[in-house]
């Protein structure tokens, strides 16, 4: 197969190391785009074999000559989010399916756009959840499915940010919604795709609160850095910010974006504390699935630790599942935590809870990422996916729905009904 991929910022590495070197003997890729020159070079050097003329580069503005000129079978999209949708329908009207990072995109109107096409062409678009492979969260699915607690009735759902990760959102493109639908489509699509999945079902309805309490100004007077300035680097408060990012001192960092910025003026590090900001921090949502179940959910991005807690109330007992993937943050640096901070509790009616032995994977994300690839780029010598892993435009539509009614919901204070907000668009769902 012929891979072309757009974006070559940090994520685009994932499949382009799989490609190259796991999938060599299968896949090529053949162009790498982008916006920015210097990412583009440091891209192709890369994956530079001695003896060839390297791989073709395009800037973004010759996407569509990238497509006369190479032919590709395959175009991988991980640029921001916002762009998602125009490279999705441009590789769909030129025969080409695709591999896309979630979210699928961020709103109605480029939603509808991509289904349009998809309708329109038949093409395929794949979106990479790697949670759904992880061997933790496909034994919730397990358990689920087999009715062991019975008819699901609620969850409660939380995830936790740490002061790190959590912060690193407020920072770049993805502190406007413009650019990233905020943290209820960028980063939560992850989660309400977990619960559709789980479930086995969709979203009907969505009531939600928001509010960014603590990337602020305030936060930073309080911490005494009201003199900061619009970016870390040349910050003069850097020495005692315990926010910063340090661009000069990571080598990653710095070959990829601060010896880039004259490219494009694309800043990295940008204040988490700047009033322009337009995310929130604190986000809760009631949810409720055509299932007849409900959930709760709820994200904060500066938790002084980071992972999940997860609790399914079910007709015949209960299923708790916890994941500590940061124990805190000590000193700057992340204490990550190792698979003994993985617990699951089965607490059936009229038995005493018993914790279950949660399978581990190798790789990254858990061993998600690894097994989530090989079905990707090798799915023949993978074993049948009796968990229905693959999440394609439908899926992709459905774990970004609950996201943008709940953006609805915190700007007009009202419940959202989902097929009444599809059908306002002309938007239907269907394989």
């Amino acid at each position: 197969m012929k891979i072309a991929i757009v974006g070559c910022g940090s994520r685009h590495k994932m499949f382009r190391d799989s490609v190259t070197k796991d999938y060599s003997d299968k896949h090529e890729i053949v162009a790498l785009c982008d916006s920015n020159t210097h990412r583009l070079g440091e891209a192709a050097r890369a994956i530079d074999k001695p003896g060839t003329n390297g791989v073709a580069t395009y800037l973004a503005g010759d996407f569509g000559r990238l497509l006369d000129e190479q032919k590709p079978d395959t175009i991988v999209v991980t640029t921001p989010d916002f762009l998602h949708s125009d490279y999705i329908v441009r590789a769909f009207e030129a025969g080409c399916d695709v591999i896309c990072e979630k979210p699928l995109t961020i709103d109605l109107s480029r939603l509808k756009h991509i289904l349009d096409a998809q309708a329109r062409t038949g093409r395929k678009v794949k979106v990479t959840f790697n949670y759904r492979y992880s061997p933790a969260r496909t034994q919730i699915k397990e358990i689920l499915a087999a009715g062991t607690i019975g008819t699901i009735t609620a969850v409660d759902f939380r995830w936790h940010l740490d002061r790190v990760h959590g912060a690193d959102y407020f920072r770049r493109w993805h502190r406007q919604k413009e650019n990233s639908g905020g943290l209820l489509v960028h980063k939560s699509t992850h989660h309400f795709d977990l619960l559709n999945w789980w479930l086995g079902s969709v979203p009907t309805d969505v009531l939600a609160t928001g509010r960014r309490v603590f990337y602020r100004p305030e936060t930073a007077a309080e911490l005494g850095l009201s003199d900061h300035g619009p970016r870390c680097h040349g910050c003069p408060v850097f020495d005692r910010c315990v926010f910063r990012l340090d661009l000069e001192g990571d080598e990653n960092l710095r070959s990829l974006y601060l010896e880039g910025e004259n490219e494009d003026g694309y800043f990295r590090d940008r204040c988490v504390f700047d009033e322009e900001i337009g995310i929130e921090d604190t986000v809760q949502a009631h949810i409720r699935y055509a299932s007849g179940a409900t959930a709760n959910y709820t994200l904060t991005a500066y938790s002084p630790w980071e992972g999940l807690e997860i609790k399914f109330q079910g007709t015949k007992g209960e299923l708790t599942h916890r994941h500590v993937e940061v124990h805190g943050v000590f000193g700057g640096v992340r204490d990550h935590a190792g698979q003994e901070a993985i617990t699951t509790e089965l607490h059936l009616a009229g038995e005493p809870p018993r914790m279950l032995d949660v399978p581990a994977g190798e790789g990254d994300h858990g061993g998600a990422d690894p097994l989530m690839l090989g079905y990707i780029f090798d799915p023949d010598n993978q074993e049948p996916d009796r968990y229905g892993r693959a999440s394609d435009h439908i899926a992709g539509a459905w774990s970004i729905l609950t996201g943008i009614a709940a953006n609805a919901s915190i700007e007009t204070g009202a419940l959202v009904h989902i097929p009444t907000m599809l059908r306002a668009r002309g938007i239907k769902l269907e394989r």
